[in-house]
């Protein structure tokens, strides 16, 4: 404390000088106010950190300046009032001067400040796959991305969360782990479909919705469902106003069966695995879909529910077929993920298998659909379908595409390379607000996350979108398993300074919070 009082003190008292003598003068405005810069944060990690050890500041009561703050609107100059967690006040740079006086304030400069991400599609794999992830590992690297916010899949962990005991499970294994909030997603499989009180006893136990597979899922306690139970699914759900989220993918059979089938075509090359995932699967699934969607209207047996597309790669006759869903009433979205738009399949080399997902990374063309539509607003927001595992299951060495672990780990990079590819199709960074914070929040049910207004929880992203860094083996990642990331190698722009979950500093300058201090978020 004697370091952090011999370094401040003489600046208090230097700036207490300007203060009083630009009153004096009645030459004190505003920005000369603001233009005087209190000490860096990495003075502050020398000092006593709260009881708590939940933020990296000493105080709980502070402003953050910034010459460049977001809204899904537009960008101002200003500052923002965080007390104990909230978003007190929200002020432009014509604001009284007296404002600061003896208050903390962080002036990040021309750094943006905007809302933390909203990442509403995560595997953590917590309880049961710790080895793919984890609560913490996967929640610092949320933090250090700019997420605040991930809604956790109910698959991939062990149990699956299909189940109120096993929500139970997952609730506990979070406790003290994770440095960001997290939310969850119940399962929706054949077993609780057709059980009323096993799927009430889900809702009410706090799942912010349902999601279920239409083929597969590769996990064996999360089977498929059909078309009754979604629907059945849809009824319960509706009395919850929750949202059922759906892979919607259905095996049609595909051009190279033949060959996959009996291995005459290379495992290693990409074209084989995008051959045997065809844009029929999407279409084919959405087509299904589409007595359960009738059903969300105004009037049906499952209005107040809402169908969600996850995923969505297939940009032609899928997304027309959601489109005409929402234009005839419907309650329906889809989201698309980062990686959609930032790669293609003549990009991907073979035995990358790194890029395997599911639906696959089609080509430019679509590519190129996939961006006009997420600005044309009929995407309705971003996701990372974050979904890592090890580096044995992914088969790096033997690059086969046919039998390695489909999944692309992302969750740090959510920021960083939606900006980058982003920017080359007119991305600004008002979209980034509000696909990936303002409309995610709303559709998870958040309604004091995803916006900086006055009430909202103090959750905020500080980066630089103009410097880039390699993604080499000098880079922190803080994922389980970094080298699966298919963004690993990558040049990108867009380093994140700090991140703030309910006012607490959680990341800064590569440094995490001492204690993981998040909230588990549970539906009411």
């Amino acid at each position: 404390m004697d370091i952090l009082m011999r370094r401040i003190v003489p600046l208090l008292f230097l700036f207490a000088s300007i203060i009083l003598y630009l009153k004096a003068s009645h030459k004190v405005s505003v920005q000369q106010l603001l233009n005087f810069s209190f000490p860096s944060l990495s003075i502050l990690y020398e000092s006593q950190q709260t009881d708590s050890g939940c933020s990296l500041l000493p105080y709980d009561e502070y402003w953050i300046r910034s010459n460049r703050i977001v809204t899904s609107e537009g960008v101002f100059s200003g500052a923002v009032e965080v007390k104990s967690g909230r978003i007190s006040s929200v002020v432009s740079d014509d604001f009284e001067a007296g404002q600061f006086l003896g208050k903390h304030v962080l002036d990040f400069g021309h750094a943006v400040v905007m809302p933390g991400l909203i990442d509403i599609h995560v595997h953590l794999d917590e309880p049961g796959r710790t080895e793919w992830e984890g609560f913490s590992a996967g929640t610092k690297a949320a933090a250090a991305g700019g997420v605040t916010t991930v809604i956790d899949m109910p698959l991939n962990s062990f149990p699956s969360t299909v189940s109120e005991e096993a929500l139970k499970l997952k609730i506990k294994a979070a406790q003290e782990k994770i440095y960001v909030d997290v939310g969850f997603w119940g399962g929706l499989v054949p077993e609780n479909a057709l059980n009323a009180t096993a799927l009430d006893s889900l809702l009410s136990a706090g799942v912010l919705g349902l999601k279920s597979f239409m083929l597969p899922s590769g996990i064996n306690d999360f089977p498929m469902t059909n078309i009754t139970h979604i629907k059945e699914g849809l009824y319960a759900l509706a009395r919850y106003k929750r949202p059922l989220l759906v892979h919607a993918e259905v095996d049609v059979g595909s051009e190279s069966d033949d060959e996959t089938r009996h291995r005459a075509s290379d495992p290693r090359s990409y074209s084989t695995y995008l051959k045997s995932r065809p844009a029929s699967w999407e279409i084919e699934a959405i087509r299904e879909l589409q007595t359960a969607m009738e059903e969300t209207k105004v009037g049906g047996r499952a209005e107040g529910a809402h169908v969600h597309i996850v995923h969505l790669s297939d940009a032609e006759i899928s997304l027309n077929l959601i489109k005409d869903a929402k234009s005839s009433g419907a309650s329906v979205s889809v989201e698309t993920c980062a990686h959609y738009l930032a790669f293609s399949a003549e990009e991907i080399k073979d035995g990358d298998t790194r890029f395997k997902c599911a639906p696959p990374i089609r080509d430019e063309a679509n590519r190129q659909k996939l961006r006009e539509a997420l600005l044309e607003g009929h995407i309705d927001m971003l996701s990372s379908d974050h979904s890592p595992s090890t580096p044995e299951l992914k088969l790096l060495e033997e690059g086969d595409f046919l039998r390695a672990w489909g999944g692309v780990s992302s969750l740090q990079f959510d920021l960083p390379a939606t900006w980058t590819y982003g920017q080359k199709y007119g991305m600004t960074l008002s979209h980034l607000v509000k696909l990936w914070s303002e409309k995610p929040a709303k559709f998870a049910g958040q309604e004091h996350k995803g916006a900086i207004v006055t009430g909202n929880h103090a959750d905020f992203v500080v980066w630089e979108p103009e410097v880039e860094f390699d993604l080499d083996d000098n880079y922190k990642s803080f994922s389980k398993n970094p080298s699966i990331s298919a963004y690993m190698g990558k040049r990108l722009s867009g380093k994140v300074l700090a991140t703030f979950v309910r006012g607490n500093l959680v990341f800064s300058d590569g440094i995490h919070s001492p204690k993981a201090c998040g909230e588990t978020i549970l539906a009411k």
